[in-house]
């Protein structure tokens, strides 16, 4: 399998968000805006193509019994690091991610990318499906946060598009992420049958 068409099928065909539908405590959460979705997106892809190329680095060296907590132990150390240089750098974002952040170790995307993908495949492929799978979930995120902040405030990356008493609130509040994500779902799947 070429690098493109595992890049491609990690933004396409297994899109976490929309086929797989992995990952929905983040894709719930933090999707208020589109700015927030992306920068969760980004966060978590940065992880992701770090700890699959470690884990495809490592995988002959750790022993069957403990190689998902060792996956684990990758994953959370890319975490902390990738924690601290938010706060260091993006301290906004940093804030209103909050505890989604660290939850980034336990989210099933990651160490599910870890044991079917990175443990079997070497690191250039690892790097290229960690990509592909990160810019997937980063562009569902972003686009779920864009139409949730669209629909519930009138903009979008915080521009004014249509005046904020037209906006509907649910969609800023936790019903309109499943209302939305269920609606781009459906669209998801009705574009992959045409």
């Amino acid at each position: 399998m070429n690098n493109f068409k595992i890049l491609m099928n990690g933004i396409i065909k297994e899109n976490p968000t929309f086929v797989l539908l992995l990952g929905m405590c983040p894709t719930l959460g933090t999707t208020s805006s589109a700015i927030n979705g992306m920068g969760m997106g980004l966060a978590t892809m940065a992880v992701l193509i770090c700890s699959n190329f470690l884990i495809s680095c490592i995988k002959n060296i750790v022993p069957d019994m403990v190689r998902i907590p060792a996956y684990v132990v990758v994953i959370a150390s890319l975490v902390t690091i990738l924690q601290m240089v938010m706060q260091a750098f993006v301290p906004a974002l940093y804030a209103t991610l909050g505890l989604f952040i660290p939850l980034i170790v336990v989210n099933c995307i990651i160490l599910g990318r870890a044991e079917a993908f990175a443990a079997k495949n070497g690191p250039v492929a690892s790097i290229f499906d960690g990509l592909g799978i990160g810019i997937g979930f980063t562009l569902a995120l972003t686009l779920l946060g864009g139409v949730r902040e669209f629909l519930g405030t009138g903009k979008l990356f915080d521009i004014a598009i249509m005046p904020e008493e037209y906006g509907m609130l649910i969609f800023v509040l936790a019903p309109g992420a499943f209302i939305a994500l269920g609606f781009l779902i459906a669209i998801v799947n009705k574009l992959k049958k045409a």
